[in-house]
C-alpha cells in the first residue's frame, strides 16, 4: 500500500501515522509564496514544441522542464540502440567483456546491417573479426546497424535472445513503456506490426540519464567527430555534435509512420539537460526543435535549494518500534529548477510503501519526496531514515497491530464504497 503524506492538502499534517513535521510544512508551503513575492507578477517564459512527443529534464535535480505525451510508446527506431549500449557498457564495467574482445561479422549481420542493407553502417566485412571498441565507435558515431547486430550475436547468440536481455534490463531500470525486439531498432518483417520496438520519451530520457551517469568513460565516444573503418571515413551522424553548444551525445531515429526523433544530452556551465523528441516530419525540423528546447532549458530556469543534505523533510510512522516516528531526509541537496520570472506554487508530499514496520536502519531508503508546481510534477527525490528505530516491546507492537487492523478495515470500506456500482 502506498502511503502519502502531503504538505499542501492531500492529507492533514496531523494524520495519525503520516506527517510532515510542522516546520517543514511551513517551509514547503512558504517556499512558493516567497518565490512568488521575490519574482513578482511577471509571467513565466513558456515554450511550445511542434514535436508530438517530448520530454526534457535537468539532470542534476531531475526537474521536468517539459513533458508532452511523454508516456506513450512510439517506434523509436535507432534510438533503441541506447539499450543495446547499456547492456554492453554494463558488461564491460563488470569485467565480463573487454574493449579488446573481437566479434564476428556474420553473414546475417552483414546483410541486415552492413553494405547490402543500405542503412547506417560501418561497412564491416562479412566473416571478419572486429574489436569491441571499434564496434562501439561504429555504433555511437555512425549509428551503425551492423555494429549493433554483431554485438547482439556476440553477447547472446542471436538478436532474439539479446532482445530478451534488453527487455529484462529495461524492467530493472524502471522503463515501464518500452519493448525491444532487436538490437538495432530496424523494422522487423517477422513481427505482425513490422516495428523494431517502441519506447516512450520518458523512458528514453531515463535510460539516457542512467548511461550518462553510470558510464562516463564509455559515453565519451559519442562526441568523437568522425570514425574511419575499412578505409571509409564517416563524420558523426548526430547533426548536433560540433554544431550545438554543449551537446555531447546520443542518437537520432526515423520511423516511416511516426517520423523523425532524437535523444540528446548537453552540458553548459556545469548544468546538463537531457531531451527526447519524436514525430517530426523532416530532419531539419527535428534539428531545429531540439536546438530550441536545449537553448530554452539552459536560458529560462534557475535553481532553488529546498533542503540541505540530511535536513529533515518530514516524518513517517513506524509500527512496532521503540519510537513511533522516524525523520526522513535526502542524501544530497534537494533542489529544483523553476522558470525565471514566474509565480511558483510549490507543493510536496512524501510517498512510501506502508505500513513501515520496525526495525528501521539509519540510511534505509523509506520513500520519495514528490515536488509539484501547483499540479504539475517537477521531480521526485529519494528519502532516507535519519536514525535507526529498534523493535519495541510486545504491548507496543500489539497496539500498533490493532491500529493497523482498524486502518485496514477503514480502507476496505472506502474502497468498497468507491467501487460500488
Amino acid at each position: 500500500m502506498a502511503y502519502i503524506c502531503a504538505a499542501a492538502c492531500d492529507l492533514p499534517a496531523s494524520s495519525p501515522r503520516n506527517r510532515l513535521s510542522r516546520p517543514v510544512v511551513a517551509l514547503l508551503l512558504t517556499a512558493g509564496l516567497v518565490l512568488a513575492t521575490l519574482i513578482g507578477p511577471a509571467r513565466a517564459q513558456t515554450l511550445e514544441t511542434d514535436a508530438p512527443y517530448a520530454y526534457v529534464i535537468d539532470d542534476a535535480t531531475g526537474t521536468i522542464i517539459l513533458s508532452k505525451e511523454a508516456d506513450i510508446p512510439v517506434p523509436t527506431a535507432s534510438m533503441a540502440k541506447l539499450m543495446t549500449l547499456e547492456l554492453v557498457f554494463a558488461a564491460i564495467e563488470e569485467g565480463s567483456l573487454s574493449l579488446d574482445d573481437e566479434f564476428l561479422i556474420s553473414e546475417n549481420t552483414w546483410r541486415k546491417g552492413g553494405a547490402p542493407s543500405r542503412t547506417s553502417t560501418m561497412f564491416a566485412s562479412v566473416n571478419s573479426m572486429v574489436r569491441l571498441e571499434d564496434l562501439l565507435r561504429g555504433l555511437m558515431i555512425q549509428n551503425a546497424n551492423d555494429a549493433a547486430i554483431a554485438i547482439a550475436e556476440g553477447m547472446a547468440g542471436n538478436e532474439a535472445a539479446f532482445a530478451v536481455l534488453m527487455n529484462e534490463r529495461a524492467k530493472e531500470l524502471g522503463l515501464t513503456n518500452s519493448t525491444f525486439v532487436n538490437a538495432s531498432g530496424l523494422p522487423d518483417d517477422d513481427l505482425p506490426d513490422g516495428k523494431g520496438g517502441t519506447m516512450s520519451m520518458r523512458d528514453l530520457v531515463t535510460l539516457a540519464r542512467h548511461v550518462v551517469t553510470e558510464y562516463p568513460r564509455l559515453y565519451r565516444y559519442f562526441s568523437e567527430p568522425e570514425f574511419t573503418w575499412n578505409n571509409i571515413r564517416q563524420t558523426n551522424k548526430n547533426p548536433l555534435i560540433g554544431q550545438t553548444n554543449g551537446v555531447d551525445g546520443l542518437f537520432t531515429g526515423f520511423d516511416e509512420e511516426t517520423g523523425y526523433g532524437m535523444i540528446a544530452s548537453a552540458e553548459q556551465d556545469g548544468q546538463r539537460i537531457i531531451a527526447a523528441i519524436h514525430g517530426l516530419n523532416d530532419n531539419r525540423k527535428r534539428l531545429n526543435e531540439m536546438q530550441k528546447l536545449l537553448a530554452w532549458g539552459f536560458r529560462s530556469f534557475e535553481k532553488v535549494t529546498l533542503f540541505q543534505p540530511g535536513e529533515p523533510v518530514g516524518e513517517v510512522g513506524v509500527f512496532g518500534g521503540t519510537e513511533g516516528w522516524v525523520p526522513l531526509a535526502g542524501h544530497e541537496p534537494i533542489q529544483i529548477l523553476i522558470p525565471k520570472g514566474a509565480k511558483s506554487k510549490l507543493r510536496a508530499r512524501i510517498v512510501y510503501q506502508g505500513p513501515l514496520r520496525a526495525p528501521v536502519e539509519e540510511g534505509q531508503q523509506i520513500g520519495e519526496l514528490e515536488i509539484m508546481n501547483d499540479e504539475d510534477p517537477i521531480t521526485s527525490v529519494p528519502l532516507y531514515a535519519t536514525r535507526s528505530v529498534g523493535v519495541g516491546p510486545l504491548y507496543s507492537r500489539a497496539l500498533d497491530a490493532a491500529y493497523e487492523l482498524v486502518v485496514g478495515l477503514i480502507h476496505t470500506g472506502v474502497d468498497a464504497a468507491t467501487n460500488r456500482n
